[in-house]
């Protein structure tokens, strides 16, 4: 039997059509369910088209809908959702260890002084738990000063230099901190967080004054948060210290107690 195409065969041929031909809105539904990088350094490539819907407000806003990122009342507050969807993203918190589970991993040991920093379970010696669940462990003080410290670099956490020198989002910083190893004994706690530049210059501080918790204290979890907003451009790193130590100088942990920091890079609206 003959195996030349019938012309039914050939009339289907000639109507066939390619990728390019396909109406803009099921190209954008297409192209919304890859990867952003893939689209940002592949399919933006591929021709004037592609490049055109890559670009479209309505490719990020469907991938921000499909990855649970969109919430109806941001439609007007959203400037760039191609932005928007990027740190959504990437929001994570780039503490690394910041509860304790890897021992001191990722933390340098600025000051380790007295019987030098611990780890505990939570909720520890007269503890109480801390509202979070997940956590369960908590770094302790002793009566020298401990402080210990983490340099974010940005750019290896996928915030490039442009998106924090145009966009400057927000960057929340959190820890949590609570006295509790015995109701005779008050502690002292501090906390700085640097934003640095590329030669590590100081661009902004948080650095407020030292939280004294006096003796007899409730021994409830207590968190301290501060937001960055319209830093000045430049910001390569983020250096965030904490620690403290017992005002009573007695032998053993019965210093500050610090577990859960966080640092995240907004928006805020998540």
């Amino acid at each position: 039997s003959s195996r030349t195409p019938t012309a039914h065969h050939r009339s289907c041929r000639s109507v066939m059509t390619t990728i390019c031909d396909l109406p803009e809105d099921v190209l954008v539904e297409l192209l919304s369910l890859l990867p952003a990088r893939d689209l940002l350094c592949a399919c933006r490539l591929v021709c004037t088209q592609w490049r055109y819907v890559v670009d479209l407000t309505t490719l990020w806003k469907r991938k921000c809908q499909r990855e649970g990122f969109y919430v109806q009342n941001l439609d007007r507050s959203i400037s760039d959702w191609k932005v928007f969807y990027m740190l959504c993203n990437l929001k994570r918190n780039l503490i690394k260890n910041p509860c304790a589970e890897e021992n001191f991993q990722h933390w340098k040991l600025d000051s380790n002084d007295g019987d030098k920093w611990k780890i505990e379970d939570l909720p520890g010696p007269h503890g109480r738990e801390i509202p979070d669940p997940e956590v369960h462990k908590y770094f302790v003080t002793s009566y020298g000063p401990c402080f210990k410290s983490q340099l974010i670099t940005l750019q290896k956490e996928g915030y490039w230099n442009q998106l924090m020198d145009e966009k400057r989002p927000e960057i929340v910083v959190k820890d949590w901190y609570v006295y509790a190893a015995r109701f005779d004994c008050g502690c002292r706690y501090e906390l700085t967080v640097r934003l640095l530049s590329e030669d590590y210059i100081v661009l902004e501080e948080f650095c407020p004054e030292p939280v004294i918790i006096e003796q007899w204290n409730d021994a409830m979890w207590r968190e301290i948060s501060h937001t960055f907003q319209n830093y000045p451009a430049g910001v390569r790193y983020i250096w965030f210290q904490h620690g403290g130590q017992d005002t009573q100088f007695w032998a053993g942990w019965y210093g500050i107690r610090v577990t859960n920091s966080s640092i995240t890079i907004g928006p805020l609206t998540l």
